[in-house]
């Protein structure tokens, strides 16, 4: 029987309506087609649209996408900082960090506004620092995050990243001129170092390198040699080329003295032993390097007949950077440098050294050497021999490893 509605059509009653979808939805269903949503019954009320209701899914998706990616998001930051907090704690994490004091030069620009990340970003790609991170906990420590200001800096290649940081944040009234002189270097590398570093003249530097009566040095002195100890320093802008020269000399007047030298003869003695041992070696045999050249040039009747025998003083002699040389060389009695062809000491030291090297120097390790040679210029391994004969066998080692490593012995 037909029921008449409202609207005076006629149509299924509700019941009958429900059990007819019901049994279609059941059919297709088994059938595996798409199913219409059941007929909205009428109450007086406008029911939504199939429309409605799919694009009212997509917003509820959508939203909740939303605020699941606001939660990673969330967590991420939360334990980003929960590791920054921690890794200072946790022994398992090391920061790279370059020991400097680096080479070189390079400008660094740090635009206004700019932030400690994004200076790090730039001084890491520009191999200043070695890590970011290196750079970013120095500025923490020196609470400079917030005072890097504008401008251009003079840097280094492969500096430490507390000496960056503390370049950056050198304020107005606070300038000064960054150098770094390495260990080994000669004096006229050493002034080439300074005259670029501050901008003042080498010829400045060279005129008064020539006169170390100025700085109260020993009557053996010719010029500063030795004397200009190696280290990073910041000289006030307003420091001439004297002033520069004379806080480097009383620095190695002061390592001498610290190490219980006070004689200024005796210190100049030192300093030439100092000198050649940085040449020789490196600081794990300083101290047995010292002990085998007083051996050679205290027993004039001993292995080498008193005489030194370093190639690193000849080749100074010559100007030359080197220590392969020739059997001419190292005859030549008119380079007063060459300790193969003159025994004891050369006439001054051959290079600046630094206090490690001095400290052996001055108290030297007892022993039975005379010969030592290095066998591996990586590694620095070094043999030595109370015997000429043993000498030989340890130099065939070195020159196996030369073989073996071309172009690392030049």
């Amino acid at each position: 029987m037909n029921n008449v509605f409202r609207d005076g059509t006629n149509a299924p009653h509700d019941d009958a309506a429900e059990h007819f979808w019901e049994h279609e939805h059941d059919s297709a269903e088994h059938a595996g087609e798409y199913v219409a949503e059941p007929p909205y019954q009428d109450h007086g009320e406008a029911l939504p649209s199939r429309r409605t209701s799919r694009v009212s899914k997509r917003v509820r998706k959508r939203r909740r996408s939303l605020v699941f990616l606001i939660i990673l998001v969330m967590f991420a930051a939360v334990v980003y900082f929960a590791v920054q907090a921690v890794r200072p704690m946790l022994g398992g994490f090391t920061v790279a960090d370059y020991p400097g004091p680096g080479t070189g030069s390079v400008q660094i620009v740090v635009s206004a506004g700019a932030t400690g990340r994004t200076v790090a970003g730039e001084l890491k790609t520009k191999d200043v620092v070695a890590s970011e991170q290196a750079f970013l906990d120095a500025l923490t420590a020196a609470d400079g995050s917030g005072s890097l200001q504008p401008g251009t800096f003079s840097m280094k290649l492969q500096m430490k990243a507390a000496d960056a940081v503390t370049i950056l944040l050198a304020t107005s009234d606070e300038k000064v001129h960054y150098a770094a002189v390495a260990q080994n270097l000669r004096i006229n590398d050493t002034l080439a170092v300074l005259a670029k570093s501050t901008g003042i003249a080498q010829a400045d530097f060279d005129a008064l390198a020539k006169q170390p009566q100025l700085f109260e040095l020993p009557a053996q002195a010719k010029n500063l040699e030795g004397y200009l100890a190696p280290g990073e320093y910041r000289f006030p802008i307003e420091l001439d080329a004297k002033g520069i020269l004379t806080q480097m000399v009383t620095a190695t007047k002061k390592s001498l003295t610290d190490t219980g030298i006070t004689d200024p003869a005796e210190q100049y003695r030192v300093l030439i032993i100092a000198s050649i041992i940085e040449f020789e070696g490196n600081e794990a045999n300083y101290a047995k390097i010292s002990g085998a050249i007083e051996n050679r040039i205290n027993n004039p009747n001993g292995e080498t007949g008193g005489r030194l025998e370093s190639d690193a003083t000849v080749a100074y002699g010559l100007g030359l950077k080197t220590y392969n040389l020739t059997a001419e060389q190292k005859a030549d009695k008119t380079n007063l440098y060459n300790t193969f062809a003159l025994p004891g000491l050369p006439v001054g030291p051959i290079g600046s050294p630094g206090i490690k090297a001095i400290e052996a120097a001055a108290h030297p390790e007892t022993n039975p050497y005379y010969f030592w040679v290095t066998v591996d210029l990586k590694t620095g391994e070094t043999l030595y021999a109370a015997t000429f004969a043993e000498h030989q066998m340890n130099v065939t080692k070195y020159v196996a490893w030369c073989e073996a490593n071309p172009g690392e012995c030049k």
